[in-house]
């Protein structure tokens, strides 16, 4: 029951958005816009300016490549097997490969680990929203009917202010420049208030998830991998890298997360089974309110 505690605050938050869009309907890409592009950058810097580099980053960036390598390779043997239409199976890649590290993952490793983990998970938010806007964009665009190239995909992945803010904090931070107090106390704010954004963002969208027919064993299939074979996955992957416990902790509650509410927006704009991937978010997300809290038992929390 404590563990159930520790993620009741973000579920709290969850539902306030939840409960906010059904009433009133707001204008959800213009909300969840203004989080990634003026204050999620605000966290990146902070967070790769205060955080000193070490061999931990190159091992999390490997972690983050190799876990999305599994999860490929998983999710399309399965999808074989479902004798999957190209369109589903980018749908299930959508669903499978990319984790809610960002509007739901920080705040419960903020909340089960504090200020320490909460930097881990921040890094990992970064990696998976590039991973997201390339590869997610590939996956989409090659099973739906929108019109996308991969060199867009690229190209949109370098017009990300979470890249650019994260490379300006490694930076000053190399050449050891002193950010003023009343400036970092201004970045602070932004950080501070980004992440309860993006957790309204996260209800908001489920909240306007379609509940239109699907193919159930679509849903089922994706579901196992994402709650159950991908946390499982990173345990396997972490067991040969010499991270410390807080981090294998954060990187492995971050593989149990569910399917990232974002890739709605990109199955939406694509047209690839938009139904499917939203449905799929939604119950993982349903199922992670008691699965996180097995996880986080099992890594000792």
């Amino acid at each position: 029951m404590d563990l159930f505690f520790i993620i009741l605050p973000v579920l709290i938050v969850f539902l306030i958005g939840y409960i906010g869009q059904r009433i009133i309907d707001f204008d959800i890409k213009t909300i969840s816009t203004v989080s990634l592009y003026l204050m999620s950058p605000f966290l990146a810097f902070r967070t790769f300016y205060t955080t000193a580099l070490t061999m931990d980053y190159l091992y999390i960036c490997l972690f983050a490549i190799l876990l999305i390598i599994v999860l490929f390779i998983i999710t399309w043997i399965w999808a074989h097997f479902l004798k999957a239409e190209r369109s589903e199976v980018s749908a299930m890649m959508l669903g499978a490969v990319f984790m809610n590290s960002g509007n739901y993952g920080a705040p419960v490793v903020l909340f089960a680990l504090g200020s320490p983990g909460f930097h881990i998970a921040v890094i990992i938010m970064v990696l998976h929203s590039l991973f997201m806007n390339s590869l997610g964009i590939f996956f989409a665009a090659i099973g739906g009917k929108g019109k996308a190239t991969v060199k867009q995909a690229f190209k949109n992945v370098l017009h990300m202010p979470v890249l650019h803010a994260s490379i300006i904090g490694i930076f000053l931070q190399l050449i050891h420049v002193h950010v003023p107090k009343p400036v970092m106390n201004g970045v602070d704010l932004v950080a501070d208030a980004s992440i309860p954004l993006v957790m309204l963002v996260l209800g908001m969208q489920l909240a306007a998830i379609s509940k239109t027919r699907v193919k159930y064993r679509f849903v089922t299939a994706v579901s196992i991998i994402r709650i159950i074979l991908s946390p499982l996955a990173a345990v396997a992957i972490l067991w040969f890298m010499p991270l410390s416990d807080l981090i294998k902790s954060v990187l492995i509650i971050q593989a149990a997360m569910p399917a990232a509410a974002n890739t709605t927006m990109l199955a939406l704009q694509f047209d690839t089974e938009p139904d499917l991937v939203s449905f799929t978010t939604f119950v993982t997300t349903i199922i992670s309110i008691f699965s996180i809290p097995i996880v986080m038992h099992f890594i000792g929390i």
